[in-house]
């Protein structure tokens, strides 16, 4: 009987260190396994695509035109079927409406869906007295307010009060300058600017 049960406790030890290592694997996989980088932010009707931004156009059941493509420096992408399409400008609900109308000469009522899995576009840079300058890649709507704690806040010798922001629209360069204490105490709300791609924050 004693043998019996001995046998029984071997056997069950073996099971044991035998199954240990396919637990072992699945969970590892499922440590490393890659999430979709993509966002609300990045995926939603409010992100503007723009070159360098990486999508994932997915077509019902056309399996050669669902792929992952690179918004070239042009703002286009190319897809089979309708050649290239404007990309950079649009939404990702705008530009699944574009892709869509023009799938429609080829395929009965396409099933189309855009999502940002990169959103490598939107670059704003903060230089000056900040802790952490540099470049900045954002994947939604982000403010004066918000930008300066992404870049480790302020050095002890900024000055908070003349935070100048300068972007270029229509081929001109714009300087726009605000005062964060009024802005973080509610006195000037309208100066929490919006910022957008290729603006750059100055903290002096």
């Amino acid at each position: 009987m004693k043998r019996l049960l001995f046998l029984a406790m071997i056997g069950v030890i073996f099971l044991s260190i035998c199954t240990l290592p396919a637990y072992a694997q699945k969970d590892e996989k499922l440590l490393f396994k890659k999430e979709p980088l993509a966002d609300a932010g990045a995926s939603s009707d409010q992100y503007v695509i723009g070159p360098e931004d990486v999508l994932y156009i997915n077509v019902w059941r056309e399996d050669t035109l669902t792929r992952s493509i690179l918004v070239r420096a042009d703002g286009k992408i190319s897809m089979p079927l309708i050649d290239d399409v404007q990309a950079a400008g649009l939404t990702p609900l705008q530009l699944k409406q574009n892709i869509t109308d023009k799938l429609k000469q080829f395929i009965d009522n396409p099933n189309v869906s855009v999502v940002v899995t990169e959103a490598n576009s939107f670059k704003v840079f903060v230089t000056g007295e900040v802790r952490t300058p540099g470049v900045y890649r954002l994947k939604s709507e982000t403010t004066l307010l918000q930008i300066i704690p992404m870049a480790g806040g302020f050095t002890e010798w900024a000055n908070q009060k003349k935070i100048t922001v300068i972007r270029k629209e229509g081929g001109k360069e714009k300087r726009i300058t605000a005062n964060y204490k009024k802005i973080l105490e509610g006195e000037d709300p309208k100066l929490n600017i919006v910022l957008k791609p290729g603006d750059t924050v100055v903290v002096p």
